[in-house]
């Protein structure tokens, strides 16, 4: 006999029966109200009804349900259709996990895959926009309306400096997480990603102006002297800003004047480099050589850092950017 009951942990309505002698639970997205109970009763009505005749297959209501696999072997509704002339597909209810409950086993599935910066980015992303919006909906159920006024929202969002809406290129970055965790969710259940073929936002190209010779020379001649050999490798390198914070003697070769880039230093942590490619070599030049000469002679026993604080620890870049730059 299938019933309709309400689970305790979720307050979510739950369809309970047996079907060739096994039991089975589906879980609905409808919380328990007296509205959704009759609308799930009614499904569970024709159910019952198809289970009597011999015509009910698992995977027709429950879409996406790990028993509708142990179930395959039931004939398609629309074989049967042809067969006794009904004509009346069933109704089915969107199951399976939730957006938030798929998101964080996609998250602890994939971990191990990214870096810990790159997890602590996603999981602000994850938890400050996209979680709340889709919160408790069931994965399946998403449309792609639901994604394109997902991302209409976004568009409205305060960003920085008091911007009316966040930019392009954020919105891009955060549909891009929901774009992954759908397409996976999407492969599982075999269902169709609603965000299949959404078009990424157009952003505007930025216009760099690099510092002229000139103005390298005057930053150079008024920076404290003790950031002086700091910003001429700088400079006159082009490593980023966690590559030049997280850079060890070890990885300085006097011998044959290169700097290897082989870690980055990002949120507190020495991690691997941002890609594979930015695992490189740089060949000092004579500026460069000699500003790490004179940074020997100040940190090469006092730290493992080639820049590095009072101690011994890799440079803060807000520290930095607050009270040199």
């Amino acid at each position: 006999m299938a019933k309709v009951v309400a689970r305790k942990e979720t307050g979510k309505l739950q369809i309970d029966f047996t079907y060739k002698g096994v039991r089975c639970r589906e879980q609905t997205a409808l919380m328990d109200s007296p509205a959704n109970r009759k609308r799930v009763q009614a499904v569970v009505d024709k159910m019952s009804a198809a289970i009597r005749e011999g015509r009910f297959v698992y995977a027709d209501f429950f879409p996406g349900s790990a028993m509708a696999e142990r179930f395959r072997s039931d004939r398609k509704v629309s074989d049967l259709v042809s067969g006794n002339g009904s004509g009346t597909e069933q109704p089915s209810i969107a199951t399976g996990p939730t957006f938030n409950e798929f998101a964080d086993q996609w998250v602890q599935e994939h971990s191990i895959e990214w870096r810990r910066s790159h997890i602590r980015s996603l999981l602000s992303t994850l938890d400050g926009r996209i979680k709340p919006y889709f919160s408790n909906r069931v994965i399946r159920s998403i449309t792609k309306a639901d994604v394109l006024a997902f991302r209409a929202a976004l568009a409205k969002e305060p960003g920085r400096g008091g911007k009316a809406g966040l930019s392009a290129k954020r919105i891009n970055e955060i549909m891009g997480t929901l774009r992954q965790i759908l397409a996976e969710a999407a492969d599982r259940f075999e269902f169709t990603s609603p965000a299949l073929n959404l078009k990424r936002l157009r952003v505007k190209k930025s216009d760099v102006q690099p510092f002229s010779l000139d103005q390298v020379q005057t930053i150079l001649a008024t920076v404290r002297p003790d950031f002086k050999d700091y910003m001429q490798v700088r400079f006159l390198t082009g490593m980023r800003t966690g590559e030049i914070n997280g850079l060890k003697w070890k990885y300085i070769d006097f011998e044959h004047r290169l700097i290897l880039v082989r870690e980055t230093h990002v949120l507190g942590e020495d991690d691997y480099t941002k890609t594979d490619g930015s695992q490189r070599d740089i060949r000092m030049s004579q500026p460069v050589y000699e500003a790490m000469l004179r940074q020997q002679k100040i940190t090469g026993t006092a730290s493992e850092y080639v820049f590095c604080n009072l101690l011994g620890q890799p440079l803060d870049n807000t520290n930095f950017t607050k009270r040199v730059w």
